[in-house]
C-alpha cells in the first residue's frame, strides 16, 4: 500500500461508474491478468493516480525575501550529525 494510504479496512462508501463496454472489458482484462478483482484493481488505480495529482500540486511560492532566506539555509554548511555519518559509513545488509 502507498505510503500515506488509510489502513481502514471498512468499506462503507460507494462509487457509481457508467463507462463504455469496451472500457469495462479492458479494466477486467487487466485486472485479471494480475489476480485482482475489477473493484480492487480500479480503487488501486485511482489511489494513485489521486496521489500522483496531490504530490504534484505540494509546491510553495515565496516573496523576495522569504527566498532569500531559504537560499541562505540552503547555502549553509550542514551541522555536524555524527549519528549519520555512522550510518552513512555504514555497509548495506544487501552488499
Amino acid at each position: 500500500m502507498p505510503a500515506g494510504a488509510a489502513t481502514d479496512s471498512k468499506r462503507n462508501s460507494t462509487v457509481n461508474l457508467r463507462l463504455q463496454a469496451s472500457a469495462r472489458d479492458l479494466i477486467d482484462r487487466a485486472a485479471e491478468a494480475i489476480g485482482k478483482s475489477r473493484t480492487e484493481f480500479m480503487v488501486e488505480a485511482a489511489r494513485r493516480e489521486a496521489e500522483a495529482v496531490l504530490l504534484d500540486r505540494c509546491l510553495f511560492t515565496l516573496d523576495d525575501k522569504g527566498f532569500a532566506t531559504f537560499a541562505a539555509a540552503l547555502d549553509q554548511k550542514p551541522a555536524d550529525n555524527p549519528r549519520l555519518r555512522r550510518l552513512l559509513r555504514t555497509t548495506a545488509p544487501w552488499d
